[in-house]
């Protein structure tokens, strides 16, 4: 199976593009991360989400899948209630909500013991910028590229678009509860 074929597979939400050569920049943005990472595909199911929140239980393609299921139910519901008063671009909506972490393929490594660690490019450029690069270099439109840039916290310097404020929260709905719970527990 070839690293496309791979990534259609990881991600099925990839047919909620209707724009097929869009569909396609996203899948070539992905193959370009791998091309560049020492991770593959099937890194992505076991890996965690993030660095951030000690012995993570979610791996990373459940975190993302997840954060892509939220962000078009979102959009989805803004449009039926809001209608015209607040368009959304599902298009751009699915394909930023996919490729927001794409850089972090190049911020992660190995860490030699079956693990992953931030790598000496990320401790430079976080996931956001090096995810917009290799979107930028797929030719993915300004868009796109504007939600993969603002989807973290770098992105409260920005304006953001309705779909970027879209994936922001869906992303951090699905991130805050797990660094939250560190600091106050839950109820038995």
């Amino acid at each position: 199976m070839s690293v496309h074929d791979d990534i259609r597979q990881m991600w099925p939400e990839l047919e909620w593009i209707g724009d097929s050569s869009l569909r396609q920049r996203v899948v070539e943005c992905w193959a370009r991360a791998f091309e560049l990472s020492p991770l593959k595909p099937a890194d992505l199911g076991r890996i965690p989400f993030t660095l951030k929140v000690p012995d993570c239980p979610v791996s990373f393609l459940a975190h993302k899948r997840l954060v892509v299921h939220i962000a078009r139910d979102a959009g989805l519901k803004v449009r039926e209630f809001f209608g015209e008063a607040l368009p959304v671009d599902m298009d751009v909506l699915v394909a930023g909500a996919i490729l927001a972490d794409v850089g972090k393929l190049l911020e992660y490594e190995s860490d030699g013991a079956g693990g992953i660690q931030q790598s000496v490019r990320g401790s430079y450029l976080r996931h956001p910028f090096t995810g917009v690069a290799l979107a930028m270099e797929q030719g993915l439109p300004d868009a796109v590229c504007h939600i993969v840039a603002a989807h973290a916290g770098e992105g409260a310097l920005v304006a953001r678009s309705t779909e970027a404020w879209l994936v922001h929260h869906a992303d951090f709905m699905t991130y805050e509860p797990f660094v939250n719970r560190l600091i106050v527990p839950s109820n038995p």
